[in-house]
């Protein structure tokens, strides 16, 4: 699938004013600065379709984008440390949770994972809650600006042999470089399958 157009629509702070449509929406979140601004802008080919920052917490509403005039794009405050209020981070919680458990035409989101790092604690809480509330996800192990390296193979092996001591059967997952733009096609050809499904 090739991304032809990429329109942002909304931003807001409750699911309930998010577009009122039938469009499959796929959601993407992380911990903060995992890269999921850039991880945006590069799929949509666009470079500040999602605003960027060094600094974590950039992202504080859901955001609507629409893409082909045919599915949403959504992108979703990161969970973890950024420099906040303890107020404003449970504000996001709430928020994030409502969206992910009550958003009827969400069909899949899309959790990223820094690719340089060991497993962290919050990731896979995170990834624990979705599958007890019966959330459809898949995986994007990020910054992987050298994915054949030792260190991020082995982390991303990692990963995945701390999700099998609970999961029988792994979710879908990619490996990306926004900077390389690795893993564009095999995503967008994820969701135009999932898309030709519905």
């Amino acid at each position: 699938m090739k991304i032809k157009s990429a329109t942002f629509v909304i931003s807001n702070t409750d699911y309930l004013k998010c577009p009122k449509t039938d469009s499959p929406e796929y959601a993407f979140i992380g911990r903060s600065n995992v890269g999921k601004s850039s991880l945006i802008n590069m799929l949509t080919n666009k470079t500040s379709l999602a605003k960027t920052s060094g600094k974590p917490g950039k992202t504080q509403l859901i955001n609507h984008f629409l893409i082909n005039d045919h599915w949403y794009l959504v992108d979703l405050p990161g969970y973890g440390w950024a420099q906040v209020s303890k107020k404003l981070k449970e504000d996001w919680q709430k928020m994030t949770q409502q969206y992910l458990t009550k958003r009827e035409n969400l069909v899949n989101v899309f959790v990223l994972i820094d690719s340089r790092i060991p497993p962290q604690a919050i990731d896979l809480e995170f990834i624990h809650w979705m599958g007890e509330n019966g959330i459809p996800f898949s995986i994007i192990f990020t910054k992987a600006d050298k994915p054949g390296s030792k260190k991020i193979l082995s982390n991303i092996s990692t990963f995945k042999n701390e999700l099998k001591k609970n999961w029988d059967e792994l979710p879908p997952n990619f490996v990306s470089s926004s900077a390389q733009k690795v893993g564009q096609k095999e995503i967008l050809d994820y969701i135009d399958q999932i898309n030709q499904s519905l």
